[in-house]
């Protein structure tokens, strides 16, 4: 028995010693391993603050010259939009002008001698004609006893002696004018009492 002991005792002595091995060679190998970073961090090459400045300045050149050419081209772009809107804005008029355009080409056409059916049809093509217009935001400019206003009127003519009540009022129309989404776009010529 005393030999198994032995046997035990020699072969845990033999055990520890190989754990004590394998622990030696891990801790070299830690060793190497922080050695090689070390290494690695010489082997990359330090930037002087002069060296980072021209990095970063070149970095931010870059980056100017990039926005510059994006706005360059977003004004190209909106310009080319705009010249589009102008040459296709009046697609929307015409197209609603044309029906009125087809009655007159029928008015015209028609051989019909009484003065009066001629007459009501083309009252009914100018009632149409202005509903037309008020549908694309045009509207006339009321004069009808309305007080001057130079927003909205132009004053072709003083008439004195009109009495007080119509001093300042418009007392005749000459030129009908006209607003196009609220903003005038052809004054009243107006008659203004004195």
């Amino acid at each position: 028995m005393s030999k198994e002991k032995e046997i035990k005792i020699e072969g845990e002595n033999i055990e520890e010693s190989n754990v004590d091995e394998q622990t030696a060679d891990n801790a070299s190998e830690n060793t190497e391993n922080t050695e090689n970073t070390d290494d690695n961090k010489e082997a990359e090459p330090q930037l002087t603050p002069l060296e980072e400045a021209q990095l970063e300045n070149a970095k931010l050149k870059d980056q100017l010259l990039r926005t510059i050419a994006e706005f360059d081209n977003y004004k190209k772009r909106t310009i080319k939009e705009k010249a589009e809107l102008i040459l296709n804005g009046g697609k929307k008029t015409i197209t609603a002008i044309l029906p009125v355009l087809d009655d007159f080409e029928r008015a015209i056409a028609d051989k019909n001698e009484d003065a009066a059916a001629t007459r009501e049809g083309m009252e009914l093509i100018f009632h149409k004609f202005i509903k037309t217009l008020e549908s694309l935001g045009v509207q006339k400019i009321d004069t009808e006893d309305a007080d001057f206003n130079v927003d909205y009127h132009e004053a072709i003519a003083m008439v004195p002696g009109m009495g007080d009540e119509k001093k300042g009022k418009v007392i005749d129309c000459v030129q009908t004018g006209y607003t196009l989404n609220d903003q005038v776009i052809r004054h009243a010529k107006v008659a203004v009492g004195q």
